[in-house]
């Protein structure tokens, strides 16, 4: 086994740290920009299209936050469900912890990885194995790829009026058949057991590719534990849907229904992981304006939409800054995880 002296790591730290003064920077502009682009682009703009704060708008948006905390919740049970079909059995309320710490930094720090190195980190704490921790956490974010898509199919089929409004159609429905066509592609090459061979204890990127290889492995091997992660990624889909929905009953958006949360904020979500600006600030408001407006929504309700969105996303990650400092102890399962039997 190789060991990286000090000073090399000391240097990779040193160009770490040099790379996050130049990309955060260009990053946190771009997100004013993209922002500036959609406002500039609103003609006429109204403010008056969006509601006065009453009783009604406050239950709303209290509703609102109260399913986005369900929602992380179920975040964190998606991913006890991929542990389990990995074969590791960990305790729900530990793994909100890691979930939320990750949360947190991911919403509150200027980067897009920073909160799933949290949980691995955490995680392998707890069980002691590496590789699965990080295998889980992948997993548990490519069961979105999945779902997200499927639910965007599902709005349109359901609510024939939404098709045929140009790109407001056309543009979540590419982007929902890309998603799944790379996803299928993704696992079908990287479940080729002599492709698996050749990404064992690969670094990097391909680091990466092996996790995913050897999650295929193991779902393969408990197919009721791999539908259980499938059907708990939809409970959390649904629950930001829902959180979605009294976003729009607060702001007083009347066009927006249950179908065409499904068949328009999945896309949303999917389109807003870009590694552009932060937190999706700008891609989410300016897809929503563009998405939107073929149901004859106004621009700045649309806006609105994605800043509260963001907004909330970021008042219910706040709970994850408690959880950071003071979680990050070895769980009483660290060192010997309890396998799972199915």
């Amino acid at each position: 086994m190789s060991f990286e002296t000090t000073a090399s790591v000391s240097n990779r730290k040193s160009q770490w740290w040099r790379s996050k003064y130049i990309t955060v920077p260009l990053r946190i502009g771009l997100s004013v920009a993209l922002l500036v682009v959609v406002i500039v682009s609103m003609d006429d703009i109204d403010w008056d299209e969006l509601p006065d704060w009453n009783s009604e708008t406050a239950i709303w948006s209290i509703g609102a936050f109260v399913f986005t905390l369900a929602g992380f919740i179920l975040g964190a049970v998606r991913w006890q469900r991929v542990l389990i079909a990995l074969g590791v059995r960990q305790p729900l309320g530990r793994l909100f912890s890691h979930y939320m710490s990750g949360q947190f930094v991911s919403n509150f720090l200027p980067t897009t990885v920073g909160g799933d190195v949290v949980r691995v980190s955490r995680l392998t704490k707890d069980t002691d194995d590496g590789p699965i921790s990080f295998t889980s956490v992948v997993f548990e974010r490519l069961s979105g790829w999945l779902v997200l898509p499927v639910i965007t199919f599902i709005g349109f089929a359901i609510n024939p009026g939404l098709t045929g409004l140009g790109n407001s159609t056309r543009i979540p429905l590419v982007i929902g058949f890309i998603t799944l066509v790379g996803l299928g592609v993704v696992l079908l090459l990287l479940g080729n057991d002599r492709i698996g061979e050749g990404l064992r204890n690969r670094q990097g990127f391909l680091r990466f590719a092996n996790a995913i290889h050897l999650g295929i492995d193991r779902l393969r091997e408990h197919p009721k534990a791999a539908r259980e992660v499938v059907l708990s990624a939809f409970a959390y889909q649904f629950m930001l849907l829902l959180a979605a929905g009294c976003a729009v009953e607060a702001l007083g958006i009347d066009q927006v229904g249950l179908t065409a949360l499904m068949a328009f904020i999945p896309a949303v979500l999917i389109i807003q992981v870009l590694p552009l600006g932060i937190g999706g600030l700008g891609v989410r408001e300016g897809t929503l304006v563009v998405f939107l407006s073929g149901i004859n929504v106004p621009s700045e309700q649309a806006l609105a939409l994605g800043l509260s969105i963001y907004a909330l996303t970021l008042l219910g990650s706040l709970i994850g800054f408690p959880l950071l400092i003071f979680g990050g102890r070895k769980g009483t399962n660290g060192g010997d995880p309890a396998r799972s039997e199915t």
